[in-house]
């Protein structure tokens, strides 16, 4: 679905473009980056063969992470922003890490229905307006196989009043306000996509971050991951 033409691509990363080399630095400081994206790997529990979308890649440490956890699976990431994605190609290349980076949109995937075991999406969500978000979770549940699952980590509701005065401070930055007031779930839901579950939370000094898995209706052949 093309965008009219007044319509925002995408939240910038930290909003502003001058902010954008900060954005590394500020994931490792901020986000407890390397815990969480490390939980979340696990979590994917890529298995050979398989085919993942790291969607929002960022720069690309998620990705270079699915890729070392399976060599063999195959790894495409896909972002909105060409600077990222030059500094995401620099680092996969520097890991030995064979990536297919592709430029584009949440909300409009150059993909074929169900051509994704798993799609992973990290601190991405909230940089999208509503609308968008919407959108792109429709795009996720056509682009998943049958009984494919969607893992995210991003803003999930505080567990307690500093994360929710910290929450505040995100807000004003992006759009957090679904994450936090609980809305990502139910959103997940009306995508077309089945049990979704909280699976972690963690505290971090911008905010509570929320893992969450949702599948796919159908079966998907995994017998040794217990699932």
């Amino acid at each position: 679905m093309a965008l009219e033409p007044t319509e925002e691509r995408y939240i910038q990363a930290l909003k502003f473009r001058w902010l954008t080399p900060l954005y590394d630095p500020v994931l490792r400081w901020a986000f407890r980056e390397r815990t969480m994206k490390t939980r979340l790997v696990e979590q994917v529990h890529l298995q050979a063969g398989e085919r993942v979308l790291d969607l929002g890649c960022g720069t690309g440490t998620l990705a270079v992470m699915l890729k070392e956890s399976q060599p063999r699976a195959e790894v495409v990431a896909l972002d909105g922003d060409p600077e990222v994605l030059a500094r995401a190609r620099t680092k996969a290349a520097k890991a030995g890490a064979a990536i297919a980076f592709n430029e584009g949109m949440a909300y409009d995937l150059p993909y074929p229905d169900g051509s994704f075991d798993a799609v992973v999406a990290s601190l991405m969500l909230h940089h999208l307006v509503r609308e968008q978000r919407k959108r792109a979770l429709s795009e996720v549940a056509r682009i998943l196989r049958l009984g494919g699952a969607f893992h995210v980590a991003d803003f999930g509701v505080p567990q307690n009043a500093l994360m929710g005065s910290l929450a505040k401070v995100s807000e004003l930055l992006e759009e957090t306000a679904d994450g936090v007031e609980g809305r990502l779930p139910g959103m997940f839901r009306a995508a077309g996509l089945v049990r979704v579950e909280e699976t972690a939370h963690f505290a971090t000094p911008l905010g509570s971050i929320a893992l969450y898995r949702a599948e796919k209706e159908g079966v998907h052949g995994r017998p040794d991951t217990g699932r």
